[in-house]
């Protein structure tokens, strides 16, 4: 099963490829994406992103893991998330979102197992 490409970007709207609804952030990993409400975890952008909001990605085993942090990287990736992301066995890619799309779409075309969250707004 393969991760889907995201199909567009813009401020607060993200497509993915083989989806009919579009969502604000996102969760993508082999086989589906659904919308990244941050209200599950209580998640802000400060402290960020928090291993709760990784665990339902990175339970679809995925090899590399792409976090978008906004447009204007206003999402902080604290140092103990991405070490608990690398101590799952995980490779993880940290960008602002724009960025980010590209990387994991690149990955996704070369059939990587990747997945990713996507804030796309500030």
């Amino acid at each position: 099963m393969s991760s889907p490409e995201i199909a567009s970007l813009s401020w607060g709207h993200m497509k993915v490829k083989g989806c009919s609804t579009s969502y604000k952030d996102c969760k993508v990993w082999p086989g589906g994406s659904r919308a990244w409400d941050w209200r599950e975890t209580g998640t802000d952008h400060y402290p960020g992103v928090q291993p709760a909001d990784l665990e339902e990605v990175l339970r679809k085993g995925v090899q590399t893991l792409v976090i978008g942090r906004g447009m204007s990287e206003a999402l902080q990736v604290p140092p103990s998330t991405q070490d608990y992301v690398k101590q799952q066995g995980v490779d993880i890619r940290v960008f602002q979102t724009e960025q980010a799309v590209k990387e994991y779409n690149a990955l996704v075309g070369q059939g990587a197992k990747v997945g990713g969250v996507f804030h796309s707004t500030c």
